[in-house]
């Protein structure tokens, strides 16, 4: 699903306006940004949390020139389902089935 599948699924079950829903989609995605790139994880609860992970320096490789790389040490924006989402997702019988259909279609 895209952002644009969202807020139009958003907008038919609420009745509220696709134009007013893509304004409060968009500023909560600003918002989450915003406070992540501030140092903030910011926590939906039932849902999960968007957290900064800290990657360690560590030595790469730079595949063109075969060189080793020295990459600082730096952090990566992840997200942490809820265990009220996880739950969910494992008791799915439709995200078997559309498992097990990518994994036949080789996707």
């Amino acid at each position: 699903m895209t952002k644009a599948g969202i807020i139009a699924e958003i907008a038919e079950k609420t009745g509220i306006d696709k134009s007013d829903v893509q304004t409060v989609v968009e500023s909560f995605f600003t918002v989450v940004k915003n406070n992540m790139a501030e140092g903030q994880n910011v926590y939906v609860r039932g849902f999960g949390s968007f957290i900064n992970k800290k990657r360690a320096e560590k030595v790469g490789r730079d595949i063109s020139k075969g060189e080793r790389v020295l990459i600082k040490e730096h952090y990566v924006p992840s997200f942490k389902p809820s265990k009220t989402f996880i739950d969910k997702i494992k008791s799915s019988d439709k995200v078997k089935v559309v498992a097990d259909l990518e994994s036949k279609n080789g996707k």
